[in-house]
């Protein structure tokens, strides 16, 4: 007979916490200026709009260099490495198990706070998604200053489609917050750091890191 049980555990520093919700309210405000920019709406004038998405994004490119640095001096770049272990089970447990009421195949831990899908999502938008919108928007920034070096337009193409596939994440990102123990849990644990979890099974827990030896 296994018994589960839940129990709190600090996963997630004041760092980690600020720059979750410092990059979501630019990763709106930079939505908002882009629909703006391209004529969806009128909300605060188009070289206003255009004044506040440079501002933003350059604000983000600065940001993100702080976030890589961190990540490589604190080991939390062990975080993102992806694995198959279970991985079909999370994509199962998403697809169906979810809707009947399962339990998560994989549980949260301070080694290892993502899971399979989740480690192979952040690391496909901080490895590849990110850099190309933050390049994109930076030569698409200092275009006057470089005339000629990539067409405009298949700058202005890329961008707006990496912007679209952020926008994408952003909304299956605020789902899944809905999807813990409770409607606002995983929300409480980014306010908090504390999250509740099952102890159950953990993926590649760099910290500790038991070996059973008989």
């Amino acid at each position: 007979m296994v018994v589960k049980t839940i129990k709190k555990v600090y996963l997630y520093t004041r760092f980690e916490r600020l720059w979750h919700w410092l990059q979501a309210l630019m990763i709106i405000v930079l939505m908002i200026t882009g629909f703006e920019v391209h004529g969806t709406f009128k909300l605060m004038g188009f070289q206003t709009a255009v004044d506040v998405h440079n501002f933003v994004g350059l604000s983000w490119l600065v940001l993100f260099a702080f976030f890589v640095f961190w990540l490589l001096t604190t080991g939390e770049w062990k975080q993102y490495i992806p694995t198959t272990k279970k991985l079909f089970d999370v994509i199962l447990y998403y697809a169906f198990g979810i809707f009947k009421g399962h339990e998560h195949p994989v549980q949260k831990s301070v080694g290892a706070k993502h899971n399979p899908l989740q480690r192979l999502t952040y690391l496909g938008i901080s490895a590849m998604l990110l850099p190309v919108q933050m390049a994109t928007g930076l030569v698409y920034y200092l275009y006057n200053f470089m005339p000629g070096s990539i067409s405009l337009s298949i700058l202005a193409v890329v961008h707006t489609l990496m912007a679209f596939l952020l926008v994408n994440f952003l909304i299956i990102h605020v789902y899944m917050t809905t999807t813990g123990h409770s409607l606002f849990s995983h929300i409480a644990g980014m306010i908090s750091g504390w999250e509740e979890i099952y102890e159950t099974t953990q993926i590649q827990d760099w910290e500790n890191k038991a070996t059973k030896k008989n």
